[in-house]
């Protein structure tokens, strides 16, 4: 057994060499032989053992029996023993939910501290198995088929995945090692006793008596495909977590279906930072936004605001800043510059000669003719940068007459989101410039020009249009992929 053990140790890259293993030890059958067999293990690996135990004080004197017997087991072995002890049932909040926290809680603050590299933890292909089905009865996904890993981000590893209860217990007896019972693990009320002692063995003895390894061979297939995809799709995620998302429904329409939700649930993952009580029908709820034909849409989903406009359909964190906007204006004289409030651009005013432009005016004249902003007084010019708001009307150059620019957004299909924060540039309340329309056809320079005003805008990297187009490229190297 301790070669299996070992094997599955070095499959999983498990420990480097000399790691401090915090070996969870909740007095069972299953934890228990797991700090016997890493002490036994250990040379291999110069790991150096300590003993991690939390007393939930959900049993009363059961439990802090189980802390004391702990304890002597890690004394008699001459190893560390960190103890955390808690009130579970104190806490508001279902009971198994909130013993799971605090223990997360105490393995994070031990790993945090350095006091400990590694929690090892005495899962085994049992627990696998009930995991798998508890999983498959309530509807899970593919990724929740994966059941209990091997390793996880938090380093925490279980080396007993490959073997079932019953051969444990039957190491310990042969060596004449007691463990204790938690009488609970036998209280039906509870749903995971249900299925290790009434539909777990229906199951074997009707169907499948090799149920167990099944069920662990579907985690393990189920794992692999989750970890390949999990690479391939960390090209579509965002460099910033809980950052908006942004996809395209034009480059989605390209992609297979089983692809497509993928996708949709790394984007999930990146905005919320976890993918918890997102189910099958949010992902359908969102995978149905994208093949609809209609140019808008909202929902809400759990811990999500998801907005479609036209190709494009935005994830961003349920109340989260950015998605209304917000008026701004401010003063600027050039040379000079604004950053805008949300910190998407900066947009500078520069006063250049006519010698000093190097390029001729394009289909979007971003320059203006600076004698037209003449002030004999000497007073300050009078010209702002703020952000678009509903009625707002100009007639950009090219154009023969003045329209709203809310008509401009519909002609350039530019998405809901992101017109609140839409910057313009003013001169004494009259629009001069604006974003992608350019200049005011009545203030625009000409040849004859012999000062311009340049009006510039640089994108920080991290907005949404370059967080599109690196996505969209990402994509495109899944698709090719798959």
């Amino acid at each position: 057994m301790l070669d299996r053990i070992a094997d599955f140790i070095a499959r999983h890259n498990m420990f480097p060499p000399g790691a401090r293993v915090g070996v969870a030890v909740s007095g069972g059958a299953d934890s228990v032989f797991l700090l016997h067999a890493l002490r036994e293990l250990a040379p291999r690996w110069n790991l150096q053992l300590s003993v991690v135990h939390v007393d939930h004080g959900i049993r009363g004197d059961q439990s802090r029996a189980d802390a004391a017997f702990v304890a002597d087991l890690s004394a008699r072995l001459h190893l560390d023993f960190h103890l955390r002890q808690a009130d579970v049932p104190a806490i508001d909040d279902n009971l198994e939910q909130a013993a799971r926290r605090v223990r997360q809680a105490f393995f994070a603050e031990l790993l945090s501290t350095g006091a400990i590299d590694r929690i090892a933890t005495g899962h085994t292909r049992s627990d696998q198995a009930e995991t798998v089905l508890y999983r498959i009865l309530r509807g899970s996904g593919l990724a929740g088929l994966s059941g209990i890993l091997p390793v996880t981000n938090e380093h925490v590893v279980r080396p007993l995945l490959e073997l079932d209860r019953s051969e444990i217990e039957c190491w310990l007896r042969k060596r004449n090692i007691t463990w204790r019972d938690d009488e609970t693990n036998q209280d039906p009320s509870y749903a995971r006793n249900r299925l290790r002692h009434e539909i777990l063995p229906l199951l074997r003895d009707n169907f499948n008596l090799r149920l167990d390894e099944s069920l662990a061979s579907m985690a393990t297939l189920a794992q692999d495909e989750e970890l390949y995809w999990t690479s391939e799709l960390a090209r579509c995620s965002s460099p910033s977590c809980n950052a908006p998302q942004i996809l395209s429904t034009v480059e989605l329409a390209a992609l297979p279906t089983a692809l497509v939700r993928r996708v949709i649930r790394q984007a999930i993952k990146d905005v919320k930072g976890d993918l918890r009580q997102i189910d099958f029908a949010h992902v359908e709820r969102i995978l149905k936004m994208i093949r609809s034909h209609d140019g808008h849409d909202h929902v809400q989903l759990p811990g999500l605001d998801v907005r479609r406009s036209f190709e494009w359909v935005r994830l961003a964190r349920a109340g989260s800043a950015g998605g209304p906007g917000f008026d701004f204006s401010f003063a600027i004289q050039p040379p000079g510059s604004v950053e805008l409030p949300d910190g998407s651009a900066r947009i500078t005013l520069q006063i250049l000669e006519k010698k000093e432009r190097t390029q001729g005016c394009g289909t979007v004249v971003s320059e203006l003719d600076w004698g037209r902003f003449s002030s004999p007084d000497g007073a300050p010019f009078g010209l702002e940068v703020r952000n678009w708001r509903p009625g707002d009307q100009y007639q950009p150059v090219r154009q023969s007459h003045k329209q709203k620019i809310k008509m401009l957004f519909q002609k350039a299909r530019i998405p809901l989101w992101e017109r609140p924060n839409w910057p313009i540039v003013t001169y004494n309340g009259t629009i001069i410039w604006a974003r992608q329309f350019g200049a005011a056809a009545e203030f625009a320079a000409d040849p004859a020009s012999p000062i311009v005003l340049a009006v510039g805008e640089s994108r920080n990297q991290s907005d949404a249009a370059s967080r599109l187009i690196s996505g969209r490229r990402s994509v495109a190297n899944v698709r090719e992929k798959a």
